[in-house]
């Protein structure tokens, strides 16, 4: 039995209806809500890795005060440079650790692995900078 033209019509327009639902489900989709797994993007990675490198300088030109001057190599030092030298890298090194430890976390959680080349080039980073002013004191 052939269908009848309302029939034919609500079909049509069910379909319509069927393909505006999933198209607009679908745009939804690219948009993609902010959520910690948007926040781990190409941009947010590079960013974090030049904060990282503006921090490690920065370590390293907090450190230099207690540096050894050269003419006095092999005297007697005193005894509070350490201190002085603890007190002032403290904050920084600390304030660092806590933003990749975070990073790190949201990257595991998250499972965006490409964030994580990012991530660890920042050890290297990190590791230079120490040696840097290490080779000083």
């Amino acid at each position: 039995m052939p269908a009848s033209g309302y029939e034919s019509i609500q079909r049509s327009s069910d379909a319509v209806s069927t393909r505006r639902y999933a198209g607009s489900k679908s745009i939804q989709a690219e948009k993609e809500e902010f959520t910690f797994k948007t926040l781990l993007t190409q941009r947010v990675s590079l960013a974090l890795l030049l904060f990282n490198t503006i921090g490690a300088v920065t370590y390293v030109v907090a450190a230099s005060p207690s540096r050894a001057i050269p003419q006095e190599k092999g005297a007697v030092p005193i005894t509070g440079e350490p201190f002085v030298w603890f007190a002032a890298i403290f904050p920084i090194v600390a304030g660092f650790l806590l933003l990749n430890l975070a990073w790190g976390a949201l990257i595991l959680g998250c499972r965006r692995w490409s964030s994580g080349r990012y991530w660890l080039s920042t050890i290297p980073l990190w590791l230079v900078a120490v040696l840097v002013d290490f080779a000083h004191h």
